[in-house]
């Protein structure tokens, strides 16, 4: 999030906060992954574009010289190989802004969040279930 911008009440209003250039990587990023998890919900979260399902299912946002993408750090490791070119932290990755957003990459990533998200709910459910007497 830019300096003394308050914080957004959607991800279009987010989106709509930056500069034209980078307003298309993030419109990308988003049809990207609306595309990959089409039941997921939009958000505003810790000041960053969000997208649940069950939960988190991750973040996004645009910084000085690069796009923050945040899946969790088990999806981080999971692609660990393919994300060896980028900047990161146990939660996040950084795709600079003066080269090509992988979408791809992304669109495979919160692919396997969805599925992270899904077996946690189905799990979740059946703790909750009773035992029949």
């Amino acid at each position: 999030m830019k300096s003394g911008m308050k914080a957004a009440a959607s991800i279009d209003a987010y989106i709509a906060g930056y500069p034209e250039d980078i307003q298309v990587k993030l419109q990308k990023i988003r049809e990207t992954i609306q595309k990959a998890a089409p039941k997921a919900g939009e958000d505003i979260k810790y000041g960053l574009a969000t997208f649940t399902l069950n939960g988190n299912l991750v973040h996004f946002g645009a910084f000085k010289s690069h796009i923050g993408f945040y899946p969790a750090p088990r999806a981080l490791e999971e692609f660990k190989k393919e994300l060896s070119g980028y900047a990161g932290s146990k939660g996040a990755v950084q795709f600079p802004l003066d080269k090509p957003i992988p979408l791809a990459l992304i669109a495979k990533i919160v692919k396997y969040r969805v599925k992270q998200s899904e077996e946690k709910a189905k799990m979740k459910s059946l703790t909750k279930r009773k035992p029949a007497k």
